[in-house]
């Protein structure tokens, strides 16, 4: 017997409060380990070894689903007898989307079976009907994995969908399903499965209240793509985000709206999240795709002891980094401010390529000055308050001027790209505040 952790998987052989690999508090629970410790056991047969030039160099030809968006996180298709994982929060349409990913495939002449853990064929198919999922779609609602791959060796399918990974379950092991050692061990049979079958795999994972994938790590480390669904579910947008691809560009995403027809691809991703609102224009580029979003502001008097600092879609952390430097660097006192930083249309800015716009934000707000409605901002600012280069300037660029920009800040190595759009070059953040 031992002790896991639930939400990184950590092993312990006594319990422990606290989870000293992730720090979760009450998170082990005593599990039975299954494996034989036995080190003079031999092996049954031997592995088979092969030179690069005995390999088929054929190129691998991917399954397309019809969802451009869907198509596009993955690199442009599906590669066969890969291993997708997909997380998100409950209720934000993973579901929804592997079907209409089904019916595509489906479409198409691949055979697909999905397996639902979680709901039976009556309301599988309710939901089916709504997105219009076709009528010899196979569908197996069956917890027990080992049945399922048992049932599925004679004739494998092209596609399999398990929905979800934590309901399922091995009966050899004596742990109840969602446990770090039935996630594991079900993972390695569906991997296995997969490479000797030539099938690919789906694999709807839970997620932790912190917005990670349930289970130990080692999951993410087995499968080929690891996706994220995000998005807000009272909102009627949906982003899905590459954060693992073998086969593809990393931190690519597909935007998609939510219907009563189930996920609708959304052609021109920018249009949506550009509010309108008055805030800073940033042009982000997600994997290999500009997207132009909106950041807004709010800087207010404090009569707090300790001003606020919020931050939503935007690293509070940087946040605070970018407060300080406006201060030692422009004069202006934030110490006695509430903040509040939001990325219109819920999306999640990451790249440091975004100080800039951020500091245009909350100039505008604390100075009380408009910004020009026909201006974006694009920049890494330093601690010393030097605004530094970023990667992909031109392709940002290019994007803002095809929406119809005219003027954008960047910094002083910039190069002017093709298409209408007067660059307007600062070296240090103090330049920021005279083009506002």
């Amino acid at each position: 017997m031992a002790y896991y952790c639930q939400e990184c998987g950590y092993r312990s052989v006594k319990w422990l409060g606290r989870c000293p690999g992730c720090g979760s508090w009450d998170s082990l629970m005593e599990e039975a380990e299954n494996f034989s410790r036995n080190k003079s056991s031999k092996a049954t047969r031997k592995a088979r070894l092969l030179r690069l030039d005995e390999v088929s160099a054929v190129e691998t030809q991917r399954y397309v689903s019809g969802l451009g968006e869907f198509d596009r996180v993955l690199g442009g298709g599906l590669i066969p007898a890969s291993l997708v994982l997909i997380g998100g929060d409950p209720g934000i349409g993973k579901s929804t989307l592997l079907l209409q990913v089904a019916r595509g495939y489906r479409e198409r002449g691949l055979s697909v079976v999905y397996l639902s853990g979680e709901e039976s064929p009556a309301q599988v198919r309710l939901r089916a009907e709504r997105v219009g999922a076709p009528e010899d779609l196979r569908v197996c609602a069956e917890n027990d994995l080992s049945a399922v791959l048992a049932t599925l060796e004679d004739e494998p399918p092209r596609i399999l969908i398990v929905d979800s990974i934590q309901t399922v379950y091995l009966p050899e092991l004596s742990s109840a399903p969602g446990s770090v050692s039935q996630v594991r061990e079900a993972a390695s049979r569906l991997l296995r499965f997969s490479k000797e079958r030539e099938v690919s795999v789906f694999i709807v994972g839970h997620v932790t209240k912190e917005g990670a994938l349930a289970g130990p790590r080692v999951l993410e480390h087995l499968v080929d793509v690891v996706l994220y669904f995000e998005g807000e579910r009272s909102g009627p947008y949906r982003v899905l985000r590459a954060v693992k691809n073998r086969f593809g560009p990393v931190d690519e995403i597909g935007v998609f709206e939510m219907s009563d027809r189930g996920l609708i691809p959304v052609e021109n991703p920018s249009g949506f999240f550009l509010s309108g609102g008055g805030g800073a224009v940033f042009p982000a580029l997600e994997g290999t795709r500009p997207l132009l979003v909106e950041i807004q502001a709010l800087v207010v008097k404090s009569y707090l002891a300790s001003p606020r600092r919020t931050s939503v879609g935007f690293d509070p952390w940087r946040l605070s980094m970018l407060l300080a430097i406006l201060e030692k660097h422009l004069g202006l006192s934030f110490y006695d401010r509430d903040v509040f930083l939001n990325v219109a249309g819920g999306l999640k800015i990451r790249e440091p390529a975004a100080d800039l716009a951020v500091c245009a934000a909350l100039l505008s707000s604390r100075l009380d000055r408009g910004l020009p409605a026909d201006m974006v901002f694009c920049g890494e600012v330093g601690l010393s308050g030097e605004v530094r280069g970023v990667i992909g300037l031109e392709t940002r660029l290019k994007e803002a001027a095809r929406l119809g920009f005219k003027k954008a800040v960047v910094p002083a190595t910039a190069r002017p790209p093709k298409g209408h759009l007067d660059l307007l070059k600062i070296t240090r953040i103090e330049e920021l505040q005279d083009h506002l």
